[in-house]
């Protein structure tokens, strides 16, 4: 091979080959193989994903992750009979909304992406889904409630979005779960929303659209104390309100540092409810244990866990597999964004097979809806869910335990929404 050879050669890797946005917390997120160059181009999928920031516990997972799907797909991806190199183009959000507008802006104006992939709450998924719908580039998002992801973005029922598509579980799913675990324990029903002004929050509480009328009817009283602000360091006159009402029960939704403000000063202050099950704040194992021995006992709403009896479209590999591969890997406990950044890309993948065309826009954006795939969090099938963008996945209800291996385990406590997941242990109360 000649040195011109040579130099021609290495150009061609890394037209390849892009480091991602994270300053070098991922290394080299691009996925394509050498070998198949001459065979079809590249296929471009985007990523956005809060690697630092509150919401950083989304995307600890994401090194792991790439790793696993670079090398599952070192041979490329084949469309039409056509084997394709695939490259991942990764960026941070920050968890910052318009950070995230940002970097998705540059992923679809830039860096010319075939398809974008995201998920890590409506701070993150909307302002990227958003993009996707005004540069008319098909989007795939999840680990969001699909009312926040789609009433806050303007969405309506009848006509929907033409080019973002979304699976998770909804609200009402989260007060059936919620109200699930609580009727199994002595309370006096009243409830308390803990939620913050932000996407999440405000869909919760929603007057009108939020988990307070569900749950009034269901003989549940609850006191809405309104909202506080991201980052609030006092909670004392929401924690006064709590206590004059004798909320025996909290709920709500917020990131990990405000939970923990919270939770710290409820126990300085004397508060002590029966049950607090909380959305989002306590979806990773790292933030229960920064909350010390005050950690057992919180609940929530659990959407992915090892026990599940689902696997891999891509590799057969079963959910525990997964997450004893990443605890191995890692060092660290498995998390329940584990199973759904993985998913991200097994339904990513599969729409790109079946795109009619991989160099038309629309191709793409058509095959998500015809999607009906087996992965490692469940069944995605679009066509019956509430609105036509969105397909809903299973959701149980989990508890935070003095663990084995582990300072605290998240153990499956009710089952009534999705049986074919086991329940683990008996729900308790709070000491």
């Amino acid at each position: 091979m000649t040195q011109q050879d040579t130099k021609h050669l290495n150009q061609k890797r890394r037209s390849f080959i892009k480091a991602s946005a994270f300053g070098g917390a991922l290394g080299l997120a691009g996925i394509s193989p050498l070998a198949l160059a001459k065979t079809g181009r590249v296929i471009k999928l985007g990523y956005v994903t809060p690697q630092t920031g509150a919401l950083a516990g989304f995307g600890e997972v994401d090194r792991f992750i790439l790793a696993g799907i670079q090398d599952l797909l070192k041979a490329g991806v084949t469309v039409n009979g056509t084997a394709h190199p695939i490259e991942v183009i990764v960026k941070d959000s920050q968890s910052s909304p318009n950070r995230a507008s940002e970097v998705a802006a540059e992923l679809i104006l830039k860096d010319k992406i075939d398809l974008m992939i995201v998920g890590s709450t409506p701070e993150n998924a909307n302002p990227v889904s958003d993009q996707c719908e005004l540069n008319e580039i098909p989007c795939i998002s999840t680990t969001t409630p699909w009312q926040p992801w789609f009433f806050t973005r303007g969405g309506k029922p009848q006509q929907g979005f033409d080019w973002t598509y979304h699976y998770f579980w909804g609200l009402e799913d989260i007060i059936a779960v919620f109200s699930n675990m609580w009727k199994s324990l002595d309370t006096n029903k009243v409830v308390g929303l803990l939620c913050a002004n932000d996407g999440d929050g405000n869909a919760w509480a929603d007057p009108k659209m939020g988990i307070a009328p569900p749950l009034t009817k269901m003989g549940y009283t609850v006191l809405d104390a309104g909202r506080f602000q991201n980052g609030q360091t006092d909670f004392t006159a929401l924690l006064s309100e709590y206590k004059k009402a004798n909320v025996e029960i909290i709920a709500g939704v917020q990131t990990p540092p405000d939970f923990k403000n919270f939770w710290t000063q409820a126990k300085q202050q004397g508060f002590n409810p029966k049950a607090v099950t909380i959305g989002k704040a306590l979806a990773f194992p790292s933030a229960v244990e920064a909350l010390g021995a005050e950690g057992e006992g919180l609940t929530q709403e659990c959407w992915w866990s090892p026990n599940r009896p689902y696997k891999s479209s891509l590799n057969g590999q079963s959910a525990q597999q997964l997450a004893d591969a990443y605890e191995a890997a890692t060092k660290r406990q498995w998390s329940q964004p584990l199973g759904y950044a993985h998913s991200l890309f097994e339904v990513a993948i599969d729409v790109l097979k079946r795109a009619k065309d991989i160099d038309s826009p629309e191709a793409i954006r058509d095959a998500i809806p015809q999607t009906k795939l087996d992965t490692i969090i469940g069944h995605v099938q679009w066509g019956n869910g509430p609105v036509k963008n969105v397909a809903k996945t299973p959701l149980v209800g989990g508890q935070w335990v003095k663990g084995k291996n582990h300072p605290y385990d998240l153990l499956v406590v009710n089952n009534e929404t999705a049986p074919e997941i086991p329940v683990q242990a008996k729900i308790k109360p709070l000491a």
